[in-house]
């Protein structure tokens, strides 16, 4: 399937100019990526890949939603559990191998991370119950539930049309090319902070390095299950439980997010060994008539249009 740069081309400029505009306003206004109100401005900007896939699919190549996987094919939900607990295995080997390495000494019972983050109440935080601080996992599970249709707002735009058009017989050079430009396309909050506040600049190699692994594990989700909300799920997982549990085990402690953040270099080993096993194991590579595959899947949407001609 050859790749169709028009569309491509128009994808990215969309996405790409629709969030940096928006994303510009407020950090013209003065408001900094640490505020937490940063976070609800730059959402608006967060759906411009959704926008422009819809923009593309509808209006530029005319090629309608029949293969962009909005349909949830729950009967794949052993992926969708993967992508909703991963993140909880991935913190867990950050964790050990910050200790290993002496990076930094993590606090399981978040007690330090919410003094840190709280410091006008630290006699209420005190005073907080141990059971609540151990259900954090299992609120931000549910709170990534929750997320799921708000990082739909990327994932119907990156995995949804950009990865499975992009050199549509190489789905790995696809899943690097769209964690490259799903990097590229964070830039310019990043170099505000946003990720690295440390290092913005080397944060603009590291964060498109985590991004390829993650479009290589997201892309695998969307494959098997023929469905964009599996990525979406995971996506949302990332942010809410991985993002913020290695704030809660590492705040106060004096580490470095460009190691210790889920994104950072010590994520990179767990990241990048599931990766590595779904590209040797050619889970990134099903074939057009293997078992599984939903019929409006992008393979067999391809395969089908194949045997029409």
């Amino acid at each position: 399937m050859k790749t169709d740069w028009k569309g491509v081309l128009s994808y990215v400029g969309l996405a790409f100019g629709l969030a940096w505009i928006l994303w510009e306003i407020p950090l013209r206004l003065g408001v900094q990526p640490g505020q937490p109100i940063f976070q609800l401005l730059v959402l608006p900007g967060a759906f411009s890949p959704a926008i422009a896939a819809i923009i593309v699919r509808k209006w530029i190549t005319k090629e309608g939603f029949g293969d962009a996987g909005l349909r949830l094919h729950l009967r794949h939900w052993r992926y969708y559990l993967v992508g909703w607990l991963l993140p909880l295995f991935v913190v867990g080997i950050i964790l050990g191998l910050a200790v290993l390495f002496h990076v930094a000494k993590p606090d399981l019972t978040t007690l330090r991370a919410l003094k840190t983050l709280a410091p006008d109440n630290v006699a209420a935080v005190e005073t907080l119950p141990s059971f609540v601080r151990v259900l954090i996992p299992f609120q931000l599970l549910f709170t990534a539930l929750i997320a799921t249709p708000l990082l739909w707002g990327e994932e119907f735009g990156w995995r949804g049309y950009l990865q499975v058009r992009l050199f549509g017989d190489r789905p790995l050079l696809a899943a690097v090319a769209t964690g490259i430009i799903w990097g590229v396309w964070h830039f310019p909050i990043n170099l505000r902070g946003y990720n690295f506040p440390e290092h913005p600049y080397l944060g603009m190699i590291v964060f498109p390095v985590s991004a390829v692994m993650l479009s290589i594990i997201f892309g695998w989700l969307r494959l098997r299950t023929g469905s964009v909300w599996a990525p979406s799920l995971a996506h949302a997982a990332t942010n809410a439980v991985g993002g913020s549990l290695t704030v809660l085990y590492f705040a106060g402690s004096g580490a470095d997010l460009l190691y210790i953040s889920y994104v950072g270099l010590l994520g990179w080993i767990p990241l990048g060994l599931l990766s590595l096993w779904i590209v040797l194991t050619g889970r990134l590579t099903p074939s057009s008539g293997e078992a599984g595959v939903p019929t409006d899947h992008p393979i067999s949407a391809a395969s089908s249009a194949r045997n029409e001609t």
